[in-house]
């Protein structure tokens, strides 16, 4: 057992003084047994002497009980082996400036987070990796368990994080890095682009096929919608504004990634093919994996605090019938 506020038990210095007032008070009074003439004299008898000594006892145990529930006592910590079936899995999201494109609501990037973040509340037992990419390739969340600080990092995502480009090879070697330190077969790449690979020192094709040689699998989705698209400017004059451009998507590069990798290929016109995809690609195969886990500290102040209350309760019934002016 700890303690989380252990600097409360320093209350009990005070504990000693309490006791030393009570004793001072029946020395001075002198009415010790239950032979005293002043007890004999109000026909007081051994049975409220004792309810003195007992009605002062619980006052005392009750605050001992009272500090050590504010000092907030722990107890815990219980190691175990839990097996659960599951995949490793790096979520590769494009963030070029083309993702500002607003075809889809409220733009392409925020569209892809959204989906990514119900994607990742359905895996539940999957360890998730984020890589963003651009010009270059970043891992803003390795592959973790904790997909609460994974959501984090997901609903942070922002344009211009990473110089502008598409660098789709670099994202795919960056992955598959993660990847390779994970013990396991089932390990994949889901790749969300909306452009052409024109950056990066890694070609998408040679980055596929060293990533299918250590048994990645790719899964890649190409997102925007057909023909021309809404995308926001800032006018220095006007503000905001909208032109209309053509996004390329190289939907050939992204199939034979995923024909390499033994993978599949995806096109997300909108929002609600977007996550159709993401629900197709939830249905992926899953493995055997043990994780150690344990279940951390509890509070117990709880035990404390209701056992002093009864302490004090009891105080408060006993009576001692005025014996003693303490």
């Amino acid at each position: 057992m700890s303690f989380k506020n252990s600097l409360i038990l320093l209350l009990f210095i005070l504990l000693p003084v309490l006791v030393y007032f009570y004793i001072n008070k029946i020395k001075k009074t002198g009415i010790t047994t239950p032979l005293h003439p002043r007890i004999v004299e109000t026909g007081n008898s051994i049975k409220d002497l004792i309810y003195f000594y007992l009605k002062k006892g619980l006052i005392i145990a009750a605050l001992i009980l009272f500090i050590l529930a504010l000092a907030r006592p722990q107890a815990g910590f219980t190691y175990k082996n839990i097996k659960y079936r599951g995949i490793d899995i790096i979520l590769a999201i494009d963030t070029s400036s083309s993702m500002k494109a607003e075809d889809f609501k409220p733009n392409r990037l925020e569209a892809a987070k959204d989906v990514a973040l119900k994607f990742v509340n359905n895996r539940p037992h999957d360890r998730i990796g984020l890589v963003i990419f651009s010009k270059d390739a970043l891992t803003l969340c390795p592959l973790t368990l904790d997909h609460r600080v994974l959501k984090n990092f997901i609903k942070n995502i922002k344009i211009g994080l990473i110089e502008d480009g598409t660098a789709i090879g670099m994202a795919i070697s960056e992955g598959s890095l993660r990847l390779s330190k994970v013990k396991g077969e089932s390990r994949v790449i889901i790749l969300l682009t909306d452009g052409v690979n024109n950056s990066g020192i890694v070609d998408p094709i040679t980055a596929a096929k060293a990533a299918s040689v250590i048994n990645v699998k790719i899964y890649t989705i190409g997102v925007g919608s057909m023909g021309k698209v809404p995308y926001p400017i800032i006018d220095p004059i006007f503000g905001k504004k909208y032109i209309t451009v053509d996004v390329s998507l190289d939907e050939d590069i992204l199939k034979r990634i995923a024909a390499i990798t033994k993978g599949s290929y995806y096109r997300a016109t909108n929002s609600k093919s977007l996550e159709k995809v993401y629900s197709e690609i939830d249905k992926l195969e899953k493995r055997d994996i043990e994780i150690k886990s344990f279940t951390g500290k509890r509070d117990i102040y709880q035990y404390f605090l209701i056992i002093g209350l009864f302490l004090m309760i009891m105080h408060l019934l006993v009576n001692e019938r005025g014996i003693y002016e303490v």
